[in-house]
C-alpha cells in the first residue's frame, strides 16, 4: 500500500523557518562554512528537535509513563556524564513502536524503541545502544555531514525531518521513524545515512562512554551481532535498528576487537531495568495478549527473572481489570523480589483498583519515606488523594513535590487540577506552567493571558505570570529573515 503523505503545520514550519533557507532554490542555499560556524547553529538543532518531540507526543507516539522515562533518563545521564559533555542538554523518550531502532533528533533528543527496550537482554546492552546514540550527538555528526556534503544537503536534511513528522501522522512506522538516522535522517528516495567513519566513530566513542559508566564493553558487540543473527532467521523488517545503522562483519570483528581491550566487568541488571522492561511489554501489548505471553514465558522458565515476570503478570492482570486475579497473586510477588519503589506503586495502583483510595495514600506515603527521590510515587499520591478528594492534603505533596521537580509537566497538571474552576487565577497558571515546560510555548502564553485576566489578589503570583509572559515574547520573536511561526 502506498504511504500518503500529509503536510503537517510543523512539516510547513521545518521548511519554512531552517536556518536562512527562504527562497529555497538551489541556486540560494545556506553557506554551512565549518563546523563551529555552522548555518545550523546549536539553538536551531534544539528547537528543530524539540519540535518534532512536541509532535510525536502530541500524536500519542511517545508513551507518557514517568517511572519508565525517568528511568531512561537517568540511564542516559549517566551515560552523557561519562561523556564529559556539557554543550548539549540531553533528553530521552520512549516510542510506541514494536520495531527494534533508536534515533537521535538535533539537539540531543534521543528516542528509543519499545521494541528495543523489550528486545535488549541485558541492562548493559541498553546502555551500549543510548552510548551509540548520544556518539552521534557529542560528535556533531549532523553539521559535519553538512558540511562535508553538498550545500543543497541542508535542505534535504530540513525536508527529510519534516517528512518525519508527518508521517507519524500515518499508521506506518516505518515511514515515522524508519527515515530517522541518528538526528539527520534517511530519505526514502536518495536513502541518506551516516558514513561508515561515522558510525564506527560512534562505536568507538560510545564504548568508552559505556565502559566509564560502569557497564562491560562486550555489551555493544554482543547485542549487535545477536541482531544480526537473529535478522538471517526472521527477514520481517523489525529490525530498524540494522537498517538505520547498518552493521557489517568488518564492523561488529572490530567492535568485538576494541571490547577486548577492556577488562571484562560483571555487573547485575537493575531491578528498574528488570521490572520496568515488563511495565513497558504490558502497555504495548494489545488485548490480553500480554497475559498470554507471561503465562507461557513462567510455564516454561523464559524469562530473565522470575520476580519480573510475576510482576507483569500482576500488571497485565490490572490491565484487564481483573482485580482479584492480580491481588491473588500479589502475596507470590513479594515473596519473589525484593522491596522496590514499583512494587509500592503497583500495591497503591491495586488498592485504588479495589476501591480503597485510603490505603493507597497511605501505602505510597510509607512508599515516599524510603524512596523520596521517586517522582513516580509522589505523582501518584497527589492524583489518590485528589481522587479521594483531600485537595489539602494533595496540594500540600504538590508544594513538596514542586521543591524537587519544578520543571515536571506532569506535577503542574495535577496542581492545576487541585484548583479547578474554584481558582481561575492558579488553575491557568499552573496549566501555563505545564505547557512551558513542555515547551509548548504558544499554548502556555494562552495560559497566562487567561491567568492574568481572572479574579485573585496575589500580587506574587501575578508578578511572575507577567515575567514569564515577557520571556515568551522573547521565545517566541521570530529571528530576522525568518518567518513568523
Amino acid at each position: 500500500m502506498k504511504t500518503v503523505f500529509r503536510l503537517s503545520p510543523l512539516l510547513t514550519v521545518l521548511l519554512l523557518a531552517w536556518p536562512s533557507c527562504a527562497p529555497l532554490a538551489a541556486d540560494n542555499l545556506p553557506n554551512l562554512g565549518t563546523v563551529a560556524e555552522s548555518a545550523v547553529p546549536q539553538a536551531e538543532e534544539n528547537r528543530v528537535g524539540r519540535d518534532i518531540l512536541n509532535s510525536l507526543q502530541d500524536d500519542g507516539e511517545v508513551i507518557d509513563d514517568t517511572e519508565v522515562n525517568d528511568y531512561l533518563g537517568d540511564l542516559g545521564g549517566t551515560l552523557v556524564s561519562a561523556s564529559q559533555n556539557t554543550a548539549t542538554a540531553f533528553s530521552f523518550f520512549v516510542v510506541r513502536d514494536n520495531s527494534i531502532n533508536a534515533f537521535a533528533l538535533p539537539g540531543g533528543v534521543i528516542g528509543v524503541h519499545s521494541g528495543l527496550l523489550l528486545a535488549t537482554q541485558s541492562e548493559g546492552e541498553l546502555a551500549s545502544v543510548l552510548a551509540h546514540e548520544i556518539s552521534h550527538v557529542t560528535q556533531r555528526h549532523l553539521a559535519r555531514m553538512s558540511q562535508s556534503n553538498s550545500q543543497s544537503q541542508l535542505w534535504v536534511l530540513a525536508a527529510i525531518l519534516a517528512g518525519v513528522v508527518a508521517g507519524a501522522h500515518s499508521s506506518n512506522s516505518d515511514v515515522a521513524f524508519g527515515a530517522i538516522n541518528a538526528g539527520v535522517g534517511i530519505g526514502a528516495s536518495q536513502q541518506l545515512s551516516y558514513s561508515r567513519d561515522f558510525e564506527r566513530e560512534a562505536d568507538r566513542m560510545g564504548m568508552q562512554y559505556l565502559v566509564a559508566a560502569g557497564f562491560d564493553a562486550r555489551s555493544m558487540p554482543a547485542f549487535f551481532e545477536r541482531l544480526q543473527q537473529v535478522q538471517r532467521h526472521n527477514d520481517n523488517n523489525a529490525f530498524g535498528f540494522l537498517r538505520t545503522h547498518p552493521l557489517t562483519q568488518e564492523r561488529i570483528s572490530e567492535s568485538q576487537a576494541r571490547a577486548q581491550a577492556y577488562p571484562p566487568r560483571m555487573r547485575q541488571d537493575s531491578s528498574d531495568f528488570l521490572l520496568l522492561r515488563e511495565k513497558l511489554r504490558v502497555a504495548t501489548l494489545p488485548g490480553d495478549e500480554a497475559l498470554r505471553y507471561y503465562h507461557t514465558a513462567l510455564a516454561a522458565g523464559r524469562y530473565l527473572s522470575r520476580g519480573a515476570a510475576l510482576y507483569g503478570l500482576v500488571r497485565a492482570q490490572l490491565a484487564q481489570g481483573n482485580v482479584r486475579e492480580a491481588q491473588a497473586l500479589w502475596p507470590q510477588l513479594k515473596a519473589a523480589l525484593p522491596p522496590h519503589p514499583s512494587l509500592a506503586l503497583l500495591e497503591g495502583e491495586l488498592q485504588r483498583a479495589a476501591g480503597n483510595p485510603v490505603a493507597a495514600a497511605s501505602t505510597l506515603q510509607r512508599a515516599l519515606e524510603l524512596y523520596p527521590g521517586r517522582r513516580a510515587l509522589r505523582l501518584a499520591l497527589i492524583d489518590t488523594l485528589l481522587q479521594d478528594h483531600r485537595q489539602a492534603e494533595a496540594r500540600q505533596a504538590i508544594d513538596a513535590a514542586l521543591a524537587r521537580y519544578q520543571d515536571s509537566p506532569q506535577l503542574w497538571r495535577l496542581a492545576a487540577r487541585s484548583y479547578g474552576e474554584a481558582d481561575a487565577l492558579r488553575y491557568h497558571a499552573a496549566l501555563g506552567n505545564a505547557f512551558f515546560y513542555e515547551q509548548k510555548f504558544e499554548s502556555a502564553r494562552l495560559q497566562y493571558q487567561l491567568a492574568s485576566q481572572a479574579l485573585g489578589d496575589d500580587f506574587y503570583l501575578r508578578s511572575s505570570i507577567e515575567a514569564r509572559l515577557n520571556e515568551l515574547t522573547t521565545k517566541l520573536k521570530p529571528e530576522p529573515g525568518s518567518p513568523r511561526r
